[in-house]
């Protein structure tokens, strides 16, 4: 019988500063390696705060001068905020590492439960994330970002979905170094308020399968793998 860990599900209350974030997730990820802790699941809102990953060009960049934190996850600079909903996996991956098949299942974990609140999300050619079409037929609007950072053979960092966020901080940087596209959240494009409490009760339990699919060669997502920084 498979040994499949059962990660412990933390809804934090309140906003999470971010550095405070990274504490914590430097702490699970110490005990997961050390054997301590079978992983767990940190589903979080941040005061607004912009983060700037490993692939982060100077053109990405806040325009008006607002301060970013360096941080050592995959992709490129985003915002984090309130109405946003922020989940950190710290988890061990199983041998051998395919940490690109780990970004497809939480790509999936992203697709479904955008599919939760009746939207129908999907990915974009050579590009992480998830993705909703605009009506019109025009570019596509991020709705669902993804950055991992893989440290002795445990992820952390991980997704974020914009649930009923403001929009004007993206204004000012490149998001996830993108110019062609745009960014929306679930409560614009469904019409309906969408809360970060709603989302974070689907995404919790869906990384749980995303993990228990992991350990049994059955992941969650069939798609065609391709090549992401992370």
């Amino acid at each position: 019988m498979l040994d499949v860990p059962q990660l412990e599900i933390i809804r934090w209350p309140g906003l999470l500063a971010y550095e405070e974030g990274l504490a914590v997730q430097r702490a699970y990820h110490a005990d997961v390696v050390a054997g301590r802790s079978p992983g767990a699941v940190v589903l979080c809102e941040h005061p607004s705060v912009y983060t700037a990953g490993r692939r982060t060009e100077p053109s990405d960049l806040p325009t008006d001068g607002s301060p970013v934190v360096d941080v050592d996850r995959g992709g490129r600079i985003t915002w984090h905020g309130p109405g946003q909903l922020v989940a950190y996996p710290i988890v061990r991956l199983p041998e051998p590492l395919d940490v690109v098949a780990w970004v497809r299942d939480l790509e999936q974990v992203v697709l479904d439960t955008v599919t939760a609140v009746g939207l129908t999300a999907e990915r974009v050619a050579g590009r992480s994330g998830v993705w909703l079409p605009r009506p019109d037929g025009g570019p596509y609007d991020k709705v669902g970002a993804i950055g991992l950072h893989v440290a002795e053979g445990v992820s952390s960092h991980g997704i974020a979905v914009n649930c009923d966020n403001d929009l004007t901080p993206f204004a000012a940087i490149v998001p996830c170094g993108i110019a062609d596209a745009g960014v929306t959240t679930l409560t614009h494009a469904t019409g309906r308020h969408v809360t970060v409490d709603e989302v974070a009760a689907v995404v919790g339990p869906r990384i749980q399968q995303a993990v228990d699919g992991m350990h049994a060669g059955t992941r969650i997502s069939s798609t065609t793998r391709q090549e992401v920084a992370a």
